[in-house]
């Protein structure tokens, strides 16, 4: 059931998935000011999800005959989500966050596409659950934006 082209995009989403979810852990060691209790309780929630999100996909690729990416280089190289930029304002981290999200959102609509096409339907179940989710928490980073 190996299709190369849909395993070559989650093989992407992993690598942006690994990333976000050290970018998290930085922004949970380094968010200070008023909002510290918040949003270090919610990086925290965060990269613990982003760590059961990249293993689902290592195993989904695994489950499609694929090769999940496994060293720093090769995630770094696949990324597009950029890594920790050293921001500490918590808004910055925040707006980061949403961006990050949007690009997720973006990449997985074009892996769920190629799956369609493929007839992988486990695949495009897994996505839809993750998109539902990552669309929920850019709502919900929003809303605190503009708070």
């Amino acid at each position: 059931m190996s299709n190369a082209v849909t395993t070559q995009g989650l093989n992407r989403l992993l690598a942006d998935t690994t990333v976000l979810y050290e970018k998290l852990h930085a922004f949970h060691w380094y968010v200070s000011g008023p909002q510290f209790f918040v949003l270090h309780e919610k990086f925290e929630e965060l990269y613990n999800r982003f760590a059961a999100i990249s293993d689902d996909l290592a195993e989904r690729i695994l489950t499609v005959s694929g090769k999940p990416v496994a060293t720093l280089r090769e995630v770094l190289d696949l990324a597009d989500i950029a890594e920790y930029d050293g921001a500490t304002a918590a808004q910055d981290m925040v707006a980061t966050l949403v961006r990050d999200l949007d690009q997720l959102l973006e990449k997985s609509a074009r892996v769920i596409e190629s799956a369609e096409s493929a007839g992988d339907r486990g695949t495009v179940n897994l996505l839809d659950g993750f998109r539902d989710e990552w669309q929920k928490t850019r709502w919900m980073l929003n809303a605190w934006q503009s708070a």
